[in-house]
């Protein structure tokens, strides 16, 4: 959707484009100039391949201060952004016919990275009456004796949806019971909840600490999407492995990069509360704009910075071109099309019929994408 409506923009068309999952806010000044400072020192050489030191410490204290998480630098390695940690870890973990237990609606990359590590993903749907959450019940029966791995994405892409403190201890509850299930917590969207709190498993659980891989990173909250720079933290075992398998393929992320994202761990991150404070009162904007929108309603997110209305109300109307829309993809190409404003089917994220809207974007476009999106699913029939 975001390269269709490139090509619509420069085919002259006002594309407003809600389909990026990225922050539309500049990388703070003091991480930039870190970067600048390591190219001048001549930080431009190879790096370990688990990541420089300063920057593994760096993470270390993060996760020790906000969560109370003790690992030592062996048991942390950086990737080139969080997608490459996660891919690591089921390559290096994954034997054929292993199978991933994956919440849907879930990141479009999941079950992919499993099939192209050689397993099988098992992907549970978690409808919005459930908040769009495993319950327990459900992941005790998915697991078989050939589940390697329960991936947790929380907040959540695309729903918003983040797991309580209590919902943890629930799924962990079952965990006790397969001790060969290990927790993949992809927490990129940690510090980005509104009105409640984070946690996560192996702080929640700790018991589970040994199973449990860790997997956040910089680009979200801290506005450094193209730095890519992702850390995983779990056991030493995993991380070398994980270390291997990058050894053959990336080596490592920037060393630029990673001295930038010193700084921005490092550095108090009073940017992240502005970022948050600014993503809430956006979240809250397209919420009440698309209560205006007939045939779509929104369960209010929690975290992260997308919705993930249903659309089920525009399926089987018509459009003033006289198509029927059948399917989110359909609706979603409808708005693209007919009314310039790029969003993202759910059926991209194994869950229909939703479409997914981002709100990282200035509050300009996104009252003008959603008085469009008013204005479309208004002139349908």
């Amino acid at each position: 959707m975001t390269a269709r409506a490139a090509e619509l923009r420069e085919a002259g068309a006002d594309v407003i484009t809600l389909s990026a999952g990225e922050p539309d806010f500049e990388t703070p000044s003091a991480v930039c100039e870190a970067g600048v400072q390591a190219i001048r020192r001549g930080r431009t050489k190879y790096t370990p391949v688990a990541g420089i030191k300063e920057l593994r410490k760096a993470i270390r204290d993060s996760l020790s201060s906000d969560h109370g998480l003790d690992y030592s630098i062996d048991q942390i390695t950086v990737g080139c952004g969080a997608k490459q940690v996660v891919f690591n870890a089921l390559f290096a973990s994954l034997d054929p016919s292993d199978e991933v237990v994956i919440p849907t609606p879930c990141w479009v990359s999941y079950p992919d990275m499993v099939k192209l590590a050689g397993g099988t993903p098992l992907l549970v749907a978690c409808g919005e009456l459930q908040g769009f959450k495993l319950r327990p019940d459900a992941l005790e029966a998915a697991i078989t004796s050939r589940t390697k791995w329960l991936m947790l994405n929380s907040p959540s892409n695309p729903t918003g949806a983040v797991y309580s403190r209590d919902e943890l201890l629930g799924l962990a509850a079952v965990l006790r019971r397969y001790p060969h299930v290990h927790v993949l917590s992809d927490d990129i969207y940690e510090k980005l909840t509104y009105g409640c709190e984070f946690a996560t498993m192996a702080a929640v659980a700790p018991d589970l600490y040994e199973r449990t891989l860790t997997v956040n990173g910089v680009s979200k909250a801290d506005a450094m999407t193209g730095w890519r720079v992702g850390y995983g933290a779990g056991p030493v075992a995993l991380i070398k492995a994980m270390n291997i398998i990058q050894g053959q393929t990336s080596s490592h992320t920037s060393s630029i990069s990673q001295h930038a994202a010193v700084a921005a761990l490092s550095g108090g991150r009073q940017h992240v509360q502005e970022f948050a404070s600014a993503f809430l009162k956006r979240r809250d904007l397209v919420l009440q704009k698309l209560k205006q929108a007939e045939g779509l309603s929104c369960r209010v997110p929690d975290g992260a910075f997308y919705v993930f209305p249903s659309c089920a109300g525009v399926v089987g109307k018509r459009t003033p071109g006289g198509r029927v829309i059948e399917t989110d993809a359909d609706f979603a190409m409808y708005l693209l099309d007919t009314f310039s404003v790029a969003v993202v089917p759910g059926s991209g994220f194994m869950a229909s019929p939703y479409i997914r809207i981002s709100y990282a974007s200035s509050t300009e476009d996104l009252t003008r994408a959603c008085d469009r999106i008013i204005a479309a699913c208004a002139a349908l029939s």
